[in-house]
């Protein structure tokens, strides 16, 4: 499967998640403060809460039902309740716009 546009970086807010269905998969996409993006799975693994309704604070992004916080680069969980990871995908940025590839998982 080839990567799928998912919005403009400029649509992205700074420090702020965004929730896109790519294929029939949640992804929340995330813009950090370097201007770095990243693309987890959108499920929070200890609830089935969407994690783009979360708090981005660094490198993390927070469920804000539970306060789990999930790595942006790894997606392990870095506090309880949630004990195990999200998915992580690979982000290319293409003439301006976010290109993300479902199928695609990163192992760290």
């Amino acid at each position: 499967m080839a990567s799928v546009r998912v919005c403009a970086v400029d649509d992205l807010g700074t420090n702020e998640a965004a929730r896109f269905v790519v294929e029939g998969v949640p992804i929340a996409v995330v813009k950090d403060a370097a201007g770095d993006i990243f693309a987890i799975g959108d499920t929070c693994t200890h609830g089935d809460i969407s994690l783009a309704e979360g708090f981005v604070e660094d490198d993390t992004l927070e469920c804000w039902a539970h306060g789990s916080k999930f790595s942006l680069t790894t997606g392990k969980p870095l506090t309880l309740p949630a004990y195990e990871p999200v998915p992580v995908f690979q982000v290319e940025v293409k003439d301006g716009d976010v290109h993300i590839d479902p199928s695609v998982t990163l192992t760290v």
